[in-house]
């Protein structure tokens, strides 16, 4: 019975904390838009350019090129994040550990190489 307590308990403060920061996501948001100013003039939906007047179109179109690099950066940068923690636990873990490091780093590698044979890493 005291372990059921001290496990609502638990939960008990975890929704008071959920609670209270939407409580007080929601209570900034409703008092900046009381409380902001409300500008009718045509300025109003141009875009900010750090206090420089726009010149020209600012919409500008860019390459998918950049899209593609950065998610490769992302995916890469997330397995060196894994490859540097299974580092840190490769002795504790063993042989298991370490087969199944080796066949994470021959994924990527296989990954890698699928990559460069579609000419996906071709960047001009």
């Amino acid at each position: 019975m005291l372990n059921q307590i001290s496990g609502i308990n638990e939960y008990f403060s975890f929704f008071w904390f959920i609670f209270f920061s939407l409580f007080l996501c929601f209570f900034m948001l409703f008092l900046s838009y009381f409380l902001g100013g409300k500008s009718k003039s045509r300025y109003k939906n141009i875009p900010f350019e750090s206090g420089v007047t726009a010149v020209g179109d600012t919409s500008l179109r860019f390459s998918i090129k950049f899209y593609l690099i950065a998610m490769f950066f992302v995916v890469f940068d997330v397995e060196a994040l894994y490859l540097y923690a299974w580092s840190t636990s490769v002795l504790e873990t063993g042989w298991t550990g370490f087969f199944e490091g080796s066949m994470f780093i021959a994924l990527l590698l296989l990954s890698l190489f699928y990559l460069i044979r579609i000419k996906a890493l071709n960047w001009i």
